[in-house]
């Protein structure tokens, strides 16, 4: 099976695109939806994360505490490397079990949905990598509307990511989603012909393929 790695920007569209692609009956794995599983009550991750930084950062329910671990990353890059050691194991494993789980069934393509996907270095695991792209005062105007939020407030949300264009560079395929978003269920099946007649990796230094 041929697993595609999917990722964007913030307000890109990438969540959109992903509904896009399992309307035309291709599973789509939430990298996110992984990492919520692999912290639940009971798993080995949580046990690690409260022996590692205390019962403070679990709640009445036993649950991580989200909003006190996210203020302890943030205020510290050494507590976010610490988590990120591991709970990044615990999800590659729930993606190898996922992975495997869609083969036996007998999918041959499927995604994986994640917004770190070149942060964390998973390109290289991946068949190829797809890229829903929108250009940044798009990303700005869209982060407002949606978030409430000033221009500055959007401006730094989207100056903390990795920009756009680079991981559009990076890509073999990119959607791009500048218009509404009616036209990315089009974008989807010419994306999907275009896997399956066989075209994967771009050769370096090429552009990737763009829709």
């Amino acid at each position: 099976m041929r697993l595609v790695g999917l990722t964007g920007g913030i307000a890109s569209g990438k969540t959109t695109f992903a509904n896009a692609l399992r309307r035309h009956g291709v599973p789509v794995v939430d990298a996110d939806a992984l990492a919520r599983a692999a912290v639940e009550p009971g798993s080995p991750a949580l046990a690690e994360i409260a022996a590692a930084f205390g019962p403070r950062v679990l709640g009445a329910d036993g649950r991580l505490d989200r909003k006190r671990m996210a203020a302890l990353v943030f205020a510290d890059p050494g507590v976010r490397r610490r988590l990120e050691g591991i709970t990044h194991p615990a999800v590659r494993r729930a993606m190898a079990e996922e992975t495997a789980r869609l083969a036996a069934q007998g999918h041959d393509l499927a995604f994986y949905d994640t917004p770190l996907l070149f942060e964390v270095g998973l390109e290289g695991s991946l068949d190829s990598v797809v890229v829903v792209w929108a250009p940044a005062p798009v990303q700005l105007a869209r982060i407002a509307l949606r978030d409430g939020l000033s221009p500055a407030e959007a401006d730094a949300r989207l100056a903390a990511q990795l920009p756009i264009d680079e991981k559009a560079a990076r890509a073999d395929f990119v959607v791009e989603n500048a218009g509404a978003p009616a036209a990315l269920d089009g974008k989807a099946e010419r994306l999907l012909a275009d896997l399956r007649r066989g075209l994967g990796r771009k050769l370096p230094n090429t552009p990737p393929v763009r829709y």
